[in-house]
């Protein structure tokens, strides 16, 4: 085609003007950059000693299921900020046939849970007794979590699988850098609520080597009986008396009685994906599934990856599937949840007619004033993808760092703090400055809320994503955003892993960026248009774990820089 002097004018003028029409659009990479590569397994995790103990029990020909317990396991020993034996946390699955499902180990409250056991004389919120010490501690599920996958899927023999993981418990791994950082913060409230020092001191560095010899015995005690040993055996006898010792309430019939619960996962659309992901007691795939239908009518793509209209349009969809959560969400074996209602294409319609380009809309002017209980942002995700083609996205926490920080020298490993995850007050603000709503509140054997959204994405009815992160309530978001960034954006999963991410969460009435993620200019314009900005609140927005199924079938992982998290497969 041949063009004269007055038209290619005028294409370039029309060139110019397009690229200088959205001016706020942040730039994240200059060059394509990919992930690790593998051709037929992968393992993606926080630690790289967890992730090469899966991959190695893949190698070995386990599957998915297999690779998920070393993997959980080795993390309760590398990376005890979050990893645990004393924790829960949830997992999604999809089969290489397609079969699809969702594992619930979530804790649960002692059966001496009362709904105001937080609360003094007066009513009020006794401070830290929902965050600190043994009355902070939830039934674990962690143990009967992966015995429970492993006994419906697994294949190779527990004592195989397990072996690696006591061998890194008892020969030890190398500190980090972060590590040693988390250790020597950590180190004075470890002294006071354990009475003394313990394994993990401000006396790590970075490049030492730290052993677990007690974590060891304990997983060896495991490997040999199984899953009653934790919930019935000499662990659960040490356990109990552990706690009962430190004015605790959970007893041995609570560990008895304790289950893993299948469950239904959320499945929902946005254009040709399909999005599997947890269901209640976790909001994750029940407010992911109302952002993504609220967004989905809006053009992302021509708006630009962390535009201003691409951030005002996800933004306030999250406000509002925020506001939801706090008043219908819960455990729904004690809580009715209108799930058909809450993902209506009708219902999600009218959630976002209010919304306006123009400015932002208060979260005061949006329904339900109440925020139930909050996930903390130290929790860890982990993706599989086995060389038979199962799936496995798995979330696991002990809520806050190093959960209620009190560690159980004997057994080597600390427990979790998750009955601050419920309301200790409906209506009174949790430690983290969240209002708690009665759908949350306390009751015996009832397991708290979660935003923990192990997830696993299909296209064209095939394998395409496996992710998840930690993050607390910017779990979902960050989730949200990673599998937009593929999608919308054409990112490689790599850059959409590092890609600067930020969150809305309905209240507090603001927008979390990462700093230095965002332009000066850009953070204006959105105070300019009623946004308020908060940098400080949350400077690392999740740490993304995630695998994508390239074109040519291999598979490439998303391991997050902002932390030591590492992907190995073969």
């Amino acid at each position: 085609m041949k063009y004269n002097i007055k038209s290619l004018f005028l294409l370039l003028a029309i060139g110019l003007f397009i690229s200088c029409k959205e001016t706020t659009t942040q730039s994240v990479t200059t060059e394509s950059q990919r992930g690790l590569v593998t051709s037929k397994a992968m393992v993606v995790s926080a630690r790289s000693e967890a992730s090469k103990i899966g991959s190695d029990i893949l190698a070995k020909g386990g599957n998915a299921f297999d690779a998920m317990m070393a993997t959980e396991m080795a993390l309760a020993v590398s990376y005890p900020y979050a990893g645990n034996l004393g924790g829960g946390g949830f997992m999604v699955y999809r089969l290489a046939n397609g079969d699809i499902g969702s594992l619930d180990y979530r804790e649960k409250a002692p059966k001496a849970a009362t709904r105001d056991m937080y609360l003094d004389k007066d009513g009020k919120v006794i401070e830290n007794k929902s965050t600190v010490g043994s009355f902070a501690v939830g039934i674990p599920g962690t143990v009967a979590g992966v015995f429970e996958a492993h006994e419906k899927f697994g294949k190779l023999p527990v004592k195989e699988i397990l072996q690696p993981v006591i061998d890194l418990a008892n020969k030890g791994f190398v500190v980090t850098k972060m590590q040693q950082e988390r250790f020597e913060e950590y180190d004075s409230i470890f002294k006071v609520v354990n009475e003394k020092e313990i394994l993990f001191s401000n006396r790590i560095k970075a490049g030492d080597t730290l052993k677990n010899i007690k974590l060891g015995e304990t997983l060896a005690r495991i490997a040999e009986h199984g899953r009653d040993e934790f919930y019935k055996g000499k662990t659960s006898e040490i356990l109990v008396n552990y706690l009962q010792a430190k004015g605790g309430i959970i007893t041995t019939e609570d560990l008895a009685a304790y289950e893993s619960k299948w469950r239904d996962p959320i499945t929902f659309h946005y254009k040709d994906l399909r999005i599997i992901s947890m269901g209640p007691p976790s909001s994750g795939g029940i407010c992911m599934a109302q952002i993504m239908k609220m967004i989905e009518p809006f053009d992302l793509k021509s708006y630009g990856h962390n535009s201003i209209k691409t951030v005002q349009v996800i933004a306030e969809a999250e406000r509002r599937a925020y506001a939801d959560r706090s008043y219908f969400l819960g455990d729904p074996d004690f809580v009715e949840i209108p799930t058909k209602t809450l993902l209506s294409d009708l219902y999600l319609q009218q959630r976002m007619s209010d919304f306006s380009f123009e400015k932002a809309t208060p979260s005061d002017s949006i329904s339900y004033g109440e925020i139930l209980g909050y996930e903390s942002e130290e929790t860890t995700h982990y993706s599989i993808v086995d060389q038979f083609g199962n799936a496995v996205a798995v979330t696991t926490t002990l809520n806050s760092g190093y959960g209620s920080k009190l560690y159980v020298d004997e057994l080597g490993f600390f427990l979790n703090n998750e009955m601050d995850d419920f309301s200790s007050k409906p209506g009174v603000p949790n430690v983290y400055g969240l209002v708690g709503g009665e759908a949350n509140s306390i009751a015996p054997e009832k397991r708290m809320l979660s935003a923990m959204t192990p997830t696993i994405v299909e296209k064209d009815g095939l394998l395409y994503m496996v992710v998840g992160t930690p993050g607390g309530s910017t779990i979902i978001t960050s989730v949200l955003q990673t599998i937009l960034n593929v999608e919308e954006f054409g990112m490689t999963m790599q850059e959409a892993v590092n890609a600067p991410r930020f969150h809305h969460q309905w209240l507090p009435d603001e927008i979390r960026l990462e700093p230095k993620g965002f332009s000066s200019q850009f953070k204006h314009q959105l105070e300019q248009l009623g946004y308020p900005i908060n940098e400080s609140r949350t400077p690392v927005i999740g740490k993304v774990d995630a695998i994508l199924v390239l074109d040519n079938g291999t598979l490439e992982g998303g391991a997050d820089k902002r932390g030591d998290d590492t992907a190995i497969g073969f």
